[in-house]
């Protein structure tokens, strides 16, 4: 049975939905403004793992993960650049898909937009202000009253008297408690005309916290079975959630809640308000300097497999630390997965999960989605099919690693794929296929005409520029990018 750890409970839980067999998943995406950097690819692939694995288990999902596309930062940017707020969300969405598509991150079942349920949030708010937890300022905005909420604070497991007010929550003189936070913000002049809605408090636009309430009860309803995010989300954005949702429609807003663990960088969490992020496609697009100015560009495909594969192979709520060391440690770790499938093609076949592998790759998922445990029989098989040759074993390998989104590229044009993490070769590999091709070709007909040290001399040349040989028993060598 599937055990899920909830952030609420502070415990591992047995996973149990609302309606059998359907599970309702809600995930906060992306605020718009700028391109996604790799703790964002964090998120984005440990929910895709968290989704696959749910339909591999026989659920029918419902997978809903939110746009952010109006908030301080997006007008920022915006009078910036001179451009129209449609203009840079509609870029910075597009660039998002970009990367999503180069990590094999499937797509959710609906992506809202926070601009197109704007009226379902005024309801919240009028509820919430019916309710006694919403109250009008002075300066035209509506804030939520915490301090009436009597559950405020049980996601991050701390009293009122212990919380601060957190990111993106403005403090302002018509605040009766510095923890209360906005649901509806005035319009204010320097700012464009397409920020604003007509409301019963006035022109102006939605607070953060409320969009996803709206989103998620107008798409899924309530309670949600899974409700996911960053870890930077638990608070206050999350708290504020339950406290609206709960405080507008009673009940409970989700049953699990989960948080994936931060990507560090020297002890500090990525992340553009540190301006020690590295953006997703600056590690592995084929040409970064060309990719950093367009929405959609070409991956590397070896690399953008690495990237999976390096978040992947740790545990979802862990903290995981990003060098170019731990970049080269997952390339190749992956390569080797690779090159068994190369060494023994895989039958086409389906997962008998009565096998001991296969029922030990189940047991680690169900265990809080532990793809690390999982990513390790992936390796006990890859030994097995290299001592065995059975592609029965290599392709157990390749079912089971699909299911991870990892192993589906042909082995032969991965390991030929040129990497700038490869082993002692700085930059991409210089050799393009004809030219390997070309001397592995003189190679041959050296080593016909008994020139062996011509031969050997070639083999030296190819491996100083990061291309392995292997001489099968057939007489034909294949090659690598080392």
């Amino acid at each position: 049975m599937l055990h899920i750890y909830n952030t609420l409970s502070r415990n591992k839980e047995p996973f149990k939905t609302a309606e059998p067999g359907k599970v309702r998943m809600y995930v906060c995406g992306m605020t718009v403004y700028d391109f996604c950097h790799l703790g964002h690819a964090r998120m984005l692939v440990s929910f895709d793992v968290v989704q696959r694995w749910l339909r591999a288990s026989g659920y029918a999902v419902q997978y809903v993960r939110n746009i952010t596309d109006i908030d301080d930062k997006i007008i920022r940017k915006a009078v910036q650049t001179g451009q129209r707020l449609g203009q840079v969300t509609a870029f910075y969405i597009d660039a998002m898909h970009a990367d999503e598509h180069a990590l094999g991150v499937q797509a959710p079942d609906a992506e809202p937009r926070a601009t197109e349920h704007v009226t379902d949030m005024l309801d919240i708010i009028g509820k919430l202000e019916k309710n006694g937890l919403a109250y009008r300022t002075g300066d035209g905005d509506v804030n939520y009253s915490v301090r009436d909420f009597p559950g405020y604070g049980k996601l991050s497991g701390r009293s009122l008297d212990d919380l601060r007010a957190g990111e993106r929550v403005a403090v302002s003189a018509g605040k009766r408690d510095p923890l209360d936070f906005v649901l509806w913000k005035s319009a204010k002049p320097e700012e464009p005309d397409e920020s604003r809605w007509a409301s019963a408090y006035g022109p102006g636009r939605p607070g953060w916290h409320i969009e996803c309430s709206a989103m998620s009860q107008a798409l899924l309803g309530l309670p949600l079975d899974i409700h996911g995010g960053g870890p930077d989300l638990k608070f206050p954005h999350h708290e504020n959630e339950i406290a609206q949702t709960e405080g507008a429609f009673g009940g409970q807003l989700a049953t699990v809640w989960m948080h994936c663990g931060p990507l560090m960088v020297d002890a500090d969490k990525m992340s553009k308000s540190l301006g020690n992020f590295r953006t997703i496609r600056a590690t592995i697009a084929s040409d970064p300097k060309l990719a950093d100015g367009q929405a959609s560009y070409e991956a590397n495909p070896r690399e953008a497999e690495m990237l999976r594969f390096f978040i992947v192979r740790n545990h979802y709520r862990s903290s995981q630390n990003y060098t170019p060391d731990n970049l080269l440690d997952a390339q190749n770790a992956l390569d080797r997965l690779y090159q068994t499938l190369l060494n023994v093609p895989p039958a086409p076949i389906g997962i008998d999960w009565s096998q001991p592998q296969p029922a030990a790759f189940k047991a680690a998922m169900d265990d809080d989605f532990n793809t690390s445990g999982a990513v390790a029989i992936l390796f006990e098989l890859a030994n097995e099919a290299n001592r065995s040759r059975s592609a029965q074993v290599s392709g157990q390998m390749k079912a089971l690693g699909g299911l991870l989104g990892l192993l589906q590229a042909d082995p032969a044009v991965y390991l030929q794929s040129p990497s700038r993490y490869h082993r002692g070769v700085s930059g991409v590999a210089l050799l393009i296929t004809e030219q390997i091709d070309a001397l592995i070709a003189e190679r041959a007909a050296a080593k016909k005409a008994r020139d062996f040290a011509r031969a050997d001399h070639i083999r030296t040349t190819l491996r100083e520029q990061g291309v392995e040989l292997e001489d099968k028993p057939d007489g034909l060598t294949q090659w690598r990018r080392a």
